[in-house]
């Protein structure tokens, strides 16, 4: 696209202005790659729905050939997600790659095929183990193929930002020949600066023929807390499209986060005059549910969506705020979805009020039967507790809607004298069949733990367990996350309670059920030239 455009013509999309960034969103697959993150089936439909929801334009759904389970990720989002563009990931060097993306496509309304191959001097010797003129060759067959299948085709650099000018050109001219429609030149392990991106576009619209045919794209990892800056600077240099996850999820430090480059591009509209197709509502709903699903809490200071984010505590901003909410605030809480609702409920409060108050906090699509079981859980709590506050809500919701297919919590008795081993009795329901185990440990959790591995066997390391309060006061609920860790494979699961040690029990068969959809996963066979 030159400069003196006034639009650009996307084959999936059509004609669109000059302005429009494309929102590309990659939180199922680069964002599930992050230690400890694993998805379902059932949880990437969910996420796929509430991103093409939100409005983000492309939707990458998973890399097919790496597994089964991946393939049929893909296929099903393809299948059942209206509105984005559905995408899959394949190396350029690999044809069952390509293949495999084009099957999982082929229900998609409309579908992208997105190749790549790594660029870089350092890559291309110790990983791909490939002269230049070998990966331009395969940038060509690996487009070519993938545009037999799709008119929308996408190719990356990987390890761009690293990789040498002239060669870059050259990378980037062969892969356009060849039918991509748009390029992509990731800062992969998040080494650019902001200067860095800009230039590395510029260079290429200047340098590469037929760049003005094609949408550039940035993709950037946050190893130097840099992500969202060089994104930003990406689309001064003339990127159209940027990739992020919800809530910068991703490899290593994460990648660009999809609310903040929305929210920078919308609230400094003076300095970044483009515009997405994102309803900002909904930013905060969709952070909290891939909260909900990785059971990986969003940092209290996280810009847009921590939950600090619009508070304040000092004297002055609190004075300043109740004159006039601009003084400390560039952006209104409800433009990203932060409601100022503090209804209290308690013990009196009926079904149809707590249907109004999931509403208010973004819990507007629970089927009957999780709703039937959060407003169950919700009776029981404000039984026991004095008051139930809204973070007390959505730690009990969040817990329910988490994946609990193959194993179940059902219920657990405890005995526990100090100076003495306590002692537990626990039922849970693996596959729908009861499963009863006792066991004695040092304190209530160790016996929980022990009779959990009875119930169900299993060699899985305890790597993490922490608790933390989800409201104060005595009587709060106890929010327990534990990571294990098997055959280097690690999952995180959450779980919450007014019992500290069902809390954590909770927590454990959630981190138990995503490992079971850990185990099935495999990495791709290597290429071979």
């Amino acid at each position: 696209m030159s400069a003196d455009q006034t639009s650009f013509t996307h084959p999936s999309f059509g004609r669109m202005a000059a302005d429009r960034v494309i929102i590309f969103d990659t939180t199922l697959r680069d964002g599930e790659q992050s230690p400890g993150f694993s998805m379902n089936l059932a949880e990437k439909l969910r996420m796929a729905e509430a991103l093409a929801t939100l409005g983000v334009d492309v939707i990458e759904a998973g890399f097919p050939v790496a597994s089964k389970g991946d393939f049929e990720s893909v296929n099903e989002i393809a299948r059942n997600t209206k509105g984005a563009v559905i995408c899959a990931l394949a190396r350029s060097g690999g044809a069952r790659d390509i293949a495999a993306a084009g099957e999982a496509l082929a229900p998609a309304e409309r579908k992208r095929i997105h190749n790549f191959i790594s660029t870089s001097p350092l890559h291309m010797k110790y990983k791909l183990r490939m002269e230049p003129e070998t990966v331009l060759e395969l940038i060509t067959s690996g487009n070519r193929a993938a545009r037999n299948l799709t008119d929308d085709v996408e190719w990356s650099a990987e390890d761009g930002s690293r990789t040498e000018p002239d060669f870059l050109c050259r990378c980037v001219e062969a892969a356009i020949k060849a039918g991509a429609t748009t390029i992509n030149i990731p800062d992969t392990v998040g080494y650019a600066t902001p200067e860095d991106m800009e230039k590395i576009f510029s260079m290429l619209r200047e340098r590469v023929p037929g760049a003005h045919e094609v949408i550039f794209s940035a993709h950037n990892h946050n190893d130097l807390g840099l992500g969202v800056a060089n994104t930003l600077a990406s689309i001064r240099g003339g990127a159209r499209q940027v990739e992020c996850t919800i809530n910068g999820i991703g490899e290593r430090a994460g990648n660009a986060a999809l609310e903040e480059i929305v929210m920078a591009l919308r609230t400094r509209n003076d300095q970044y005059p483009f515009t997405t197709g994102i309803n900002t509502t909904g930013l905060l709903k969709v952070s909290r549910m891939l909260a909900t699903i990785t059971s990986f809490d969003v940092q209290p200071n996280k810009a847009i969506v921590g939950r600090n984010a619009f508070a304040h505590e000092s004297g002055i901003h609190q004075d300043g705020v109740l004159k006039n909410a601009a003084t400390y605030e560039i952006m209104t809480p409800e433009s990203v979805g932060w409601t100022r609702s503090a209804l209290v409920m308690g013990k009196h409060s009926g079904r149809a009020a707590f249907r109004d108050k999931l509403r208010a906090l973004g819990y507007d699509n629970m089927d009957d039967e999780r709703l039937n079981d959060a407003f169950a859980r919700f009776k029981d709590l404000a039984d026991r507790k004095k008051v139930v506050y809204d973070d007390d809500i959505v730690a009990l919701v969040d817990d329910e809607a988490r994946d609990h297919d193959h194993i179940r919590f059902v219920s657990l008795s405890l005995r526990s004298v100090s100076g003495q081993p306590s002692e537990v009795e626990l039922d849970l329901s693996v596959d729908g069949k009861p499963a009863h185990a006792s066991a004695t440990g040092n304190g209530p959790v160790d016996a929980a733990f022990n009779a959990l591995r009875a119930a169900f066997a299993h060699d899985a390391r305890l790597a993490l367990f922490s608790v933390a309060a989800v409201t104060e006061g005595t009587d709060a609920q106890a929010r327990t996350t534990v990571r294990l860790e098997e055959a280097g494979k690690l999952v995180d699961g959450q779980g919450a309670d007014a019992d500290t040690v069902v809390s954590a029990v909770r927590a454990y068969v959630h981190a138990l059920n995503k490992l079971l959809v850990k185990r099935a996963r495999t990495e791709p066979e290597a290429l071979s030239v």
